[in-house]
């Protein structure tokens, strides 16, 4: 770990810095009044951990109170650009338990896992093989289906996943349709809800001023009933 990103903090509530250990490389945010809960939060296929998306959302959770984690997956550790190797998806499940038990080193309480796209399917995937990772995912832009091949659906393991989920979906995301999304959503045995973004595409741009609904539903889901 090393120092402050800069000479000022973001905002007097939390600190951001430097994070690298045992294999997981990203950006840690520590609030000034921490609450006990924390998240671990990595990036789609085309990014990294300083996606604005993430910065923004992380930013928003450390003022509530959240230790955050944004953090990079391994297939981006290893390259700055380019997708990811679907053959090497398995490895980058693995960064992301590596990610979520740093982060359960950090804090005592409830663990948030997710990403945006690519990187909330692989933390969901995960989750599914280990029902323990995390206490509640937070998925962002759940890329479906590719853009224009609905039939190519990312859902086999639906049926496996046991923690409760809040899928944050804009209703304009080519990845899949609101009603797709819910159907799908149906699979899963685990408490689920969605939020719904009004004319957001798939980088969620206009769901940067909602971090405090996007908490609010978060804190509510392992208490609700599915929907």
């Amino acid at each position: 770990m090393v120092g402050p990103t800069g000479a000022t903090p973001w905002c007097t509530w939390f600190m951001e810095e430097a994070f690298e250990s045992g294999g997981v490389r990203g950006v840690l945010h520590t609030p000034d009044s921490p609450n006990g809960d924390a998240f671990a939060l990595t990036h789609g296929a085309g990014s990294n951990c300083n996606a604005p998306l993430l910065q923004i959302l992380s930013r928003a959770f450390a003022e509530a109170g959240y230790a955050v984690l944004r953090y990079d997956l391994p297939f981006r550790q290893q390259r700055s650009k380019g997708p990811p190797f679907p053959a090497a998806a398995a490895r980058d499940r693995e960064g992301i338990g590596q990610a979520v038990a740093a982060v359960r080193g950090l804090a005592p309480g409830r663990v948030y896992a997710g990403g945006h796209s690519y990187g909330g399917r692989q933390t969901a995937m995960a989750a599914a093989e280990s029902p323990v990772l995390a206490d509640v995912l937070l998925l962002l832009s759940y890329p479906l289906h590719p853009p224009n091949r609905p039939e190519q659906k990312r859902t086999a393991f639906f049926p496996d996943l046991r923690t409760p989920a809040l899928f944050v979906h804009g209703t304009s995301d080519p990845f899949a349709t609101l009603e797709e999304l819910r159907s799908a959503v149906a699979l899963i045995p685990a408490r689920t809800d969605l939020f719904a973004v009004e004319g957001a595409g798939h980088d969620l741009k206009r769901s940067a001023g909602l971090g405090a609904q996007i908490l609010e539903r978060l804190r509510a889901l392992p208490d609700s009933g599915s929907v």
